[in-house]
């Protein structure tokens, strides 16, 4: 976890130089393109439900990866894409995400209760706390599961869409082999159309943006920061002062506190 914070230090500092790409509705695209691609109908926060949303120079590349899957028998389930400002905030999760962060720092922790300076480190980690690092805000990212089309059932990956614990890190030790060798074919048909796998959470990915850049040691400034959705036609604006926090640690306590209640 601590590595996973350095990890978004370095991103706090990684070039933007932002193209300005519309955000295109995926769905809409998918309908067009005869891929087949699920998307959830869970809403994960309490602002919003899902923005299926990815800017315009991914889409091909993003169709290209779910229509290798079709081919190897899976389907691609999209759990989340772009968020806005609100929707990111750690404090407009629900109950259930927040709590099942809170298990994983306590299991960390050894039952320990921690400050909230460390509940921030591990949330930057978990849902990011700053526009800059937060991917989903660059509408670069998306979350997602995969299917079999044989039976309808998710793939073994070792666990589930946002099960907070230790399974949750790419290469967990605490997965089983089979687990581990789904989550590599995933993460090769991604890369393999630009898609790269953030190493904290096996879900993750994006393209364009500081952490692809960063990953895959390109040298190139991101292309995609955080923006704002402006209407409907898809135009974005920067976030201004995208290095500002979206939450202070302080303001997280009395959201510890219930959470704790409701632990234990």
């Amino acid at each position: 976890m601590e590595l996973g914070y350095r990890f978004m230090h370095d991103i706090l500092s990684y070039p933007v130089h932002e193209n300005n790409e519309k955000l295109v509705s995926l769905p809409e695209i998918v309908k067009k393109s005869g891929v087949k691609i699920k998307f959830s109908s869970i809403q994960r926060t309490k602002v919003s439900k899902p923005i299926f949303r990815l800017r315009e120079g991914l889409v091909d590349n993003f169709l290209q990866s779910a229509e290798e899957m079709n081919r190897r028998g899976w389907i691609m389930k999209v759990e989340d894409a772009f968020r806005t400002r609100d929707m990111q905030n750690p404090l407009n999760r629900t109950r259930k995400t927040f709590d099942a962060i809170m298990k994983i720092i306590l299991w960390e922790c050894e039952g320990k209760i921690p400050e909230p300076e460390f509940i921030f480190r591990r949330l930057t980690v978990l849902i990011a706390t700053i526009p800059k690092i937060a991917t989903h805000m660059s509408g670069s990212a998306i979350d997602i599961s995969v299917i079999s089309m044989r039976n309808g059932i998710e793939i073994d990956r070792g666990a589930y869409y946002l099960e907070m614990n230790e399974k949750t890190f790419m290469e967990s030790p605490f997965v089983s082999k089979k687990a581990r060798e789904n989550r590599h074919i995933v993460s090769e048909i991604m890369q393999k159309n630009g898609f790269y796998a953030y190493p904290f959470e096996f879900w993750h990915y994006s393209s364009g943006d500081a952490f692809a850049q960063f990953l895959s040691k390109s040298g190139k400034p991101a292309v995609y920061g955080p923006v704002e959705l402006i209407d409907d036609s898809g135009t974005v604006r920067p976030i201004k002062n995208a290095t500002r926090v979206l939450v202070q640690p302080e303001q997280l306590l009395e959201r510890l506190k219930q959470s704790l209640k409701r632990l234990h």
